[in-house]
C-alpha cells in the first residue's frame, strides 16, 4: 500500500511541478506585466478620481455650512436646505415602499415559481431591463401625463413618489434576482426535509438569507433617487417648503443644489448643500449595511 502510495505521489509531483512552472512561465511574460500595471492604474485612477471629488465638495462646502442654512422657513435671505431634506427623507420612504415588495414579490416569483415558464420569464426580464434603459426624463413626461395631468395630482410628493418608484423598480427587481439565486440550494432541502412548505421556506430560509442582496439594491435605488432631478422637476416641482401633505410640491436636495447653482447667487450654499447631500447618502448606507448585519447575524 506504501508503494502504491508513493507511486502516485511520484506520478502527481511531475504534475503540480509542471503547473507551477507555466504558472511562473505567465507570469514572466511581459504583457502579463502591462495587463497588471493597467489593472493596477485603472484602480488607482478611479481611487484618486472619487478622492479628488469627495474632498473638493468637503473643502468647497464645509466652510459655508451654518445654523441658518437649517432653519425651517426658506426666504430670500436664508436659503434653508431643511425643506429639501425634509422632501428628500418623505419622496425616498414613499418610493421604497412602494417599489421595494413589488420588486422582492417579482422577484420571487420568477426564481422560485415561473422556472419552467420560461417564455412569460423571457418577457418580464425583458420588460425590466427596457424600464431601467428609459432616460429618466421620458419617466419624468410620463409622470407629468399620467399622475400629475390625467389623474389630476399635480406636481406633489405622491406623483414624484410613484414616478421614482417605477424608475428604481427593475434595479431592485433585478438585484433581488440574483439574490435569491445565490442561496444554496441545499437551504430549501433542508427546510423541505424537516416538513417545511414552500412559503414558509422562502419567508423563513430564502428571503433572510439574501437580505444582504437585496439591499445592495435598495441602496443603488436610494442613490438613484436623491440625485435625481430631471424627473422630479415635472412631477414633484420645486417649491421651498416643506410638504404638509402627500399632495403638496416640494424639492429634493438635488433639485435645491440645482436651483441655487443655476441662479448663480447662492454658489456657497450651493457647495454646502452638496456636503449635506453626501453625508445623507453616507448615513443611509451605512444604516443599510448595519440592518443587513444583524439580519445575516440573526439569521
Amino acid at each position: 500500500m506504501a508503494e502504491i502510495n508513493t507511486a502516485v505521489a511520484g506520478e502527481k509531483a511531475p504534475a503540480v511541478s509542471g503547473v507551477r512552472r507555466k504558472r511562473s512561465n505567465l507570469l514572466a511574460h511581459p504583457g502579463s506585466a502591462v495587463l497588471k500595471g493597467l489593472v493596477w492604474g485603472a484602480a488607482g485612477i478611479t481611487f484618486l478620481v472619487l478622492l479628488f471629488l469627495i474632498g473638493y465638495i468637503l473643502v468647497m462646502g464645509i466652510p459655508n455650512l451654518s445654523p441658518k442654512l437649517f432653519a425651517w422657513e426658506y426666504t430670500t435671505e436664508n436659503v434653508s436646505m431643511l425643506p429639501a431634506i425634509v422632501t428628500t427623507v418623505m419622496l425616498t420612504g414613499l418610493s421604497l415602499l412602494i417599489a421595494v415588495p413589488v420588486g422582492v414579490f417579482a422577484a420571487i416569483f420568477l426564481v422560485e415559481y415561473a422556472g419552467r415558464q420560461k417564455k412569460l420569464v423571457g418577457i418580464i426580464r425583458l420588460t425590466a431591463e427596457t424600464l431601467s434603459g428609459i432616460p429618466s426624463i421620458v419617466y419624468g413626461l410620463f409622470g407629468m401625463l399620467f399622475f400629475v395631468t390625467a389623474l389630476h395630482w399635480g406636481l406633489s410628493v405622491l406623483s414624484g413618489s410613484l414616478t421614482m418608484a417605477i424608475m428604481i423598480l427593475p434595479l431592485i427587481m433585478r438585484t433581488t434576482e440574483e439574490a435569491l439565486k445565490s442561496v444554496p440550494d441545499s437551504y430549501r432541502e433542508a427546510s423541505f426535509g424537516v416538513g417545511a412548505g414552500k412559503l414558509r421556506t422562502i419567508f423563513c430560509i430564502v428571503l433572510p438569507a439574501a437580505v444582504p442582496g437585496i439591499l445592495a439594491g435598495v441602496i443603488l435605488g436610494i442613490g438613484r433617487i436623491v440625485g435625481e432631478t430631471a424627473a422630479l422637476l415635472y412631477t414633484l416641482g420645486s417649491v421651498a417648503k416643506v410638504p404638509g401633505s402627500l399632495m403638496d410640491s416640494g424639492r429634493t436636495l438635488a433639485i435645491h443644489m440645482y436651483s441655487l447653482s443655476s441662479e448663480a447667487l447662492y454658489m456657497d450654499q450651493s457647495y454646502a448643500t452638496a456636503v449635506v447631500l453626501i453625508v445623507l447618502v453616507l448615513l443611509i448606507n451605512w444604516l443599510s449595511a448595519w440592518v443587513a448585519k444583524r439580519v445575516g447575524a440573526k439569521g
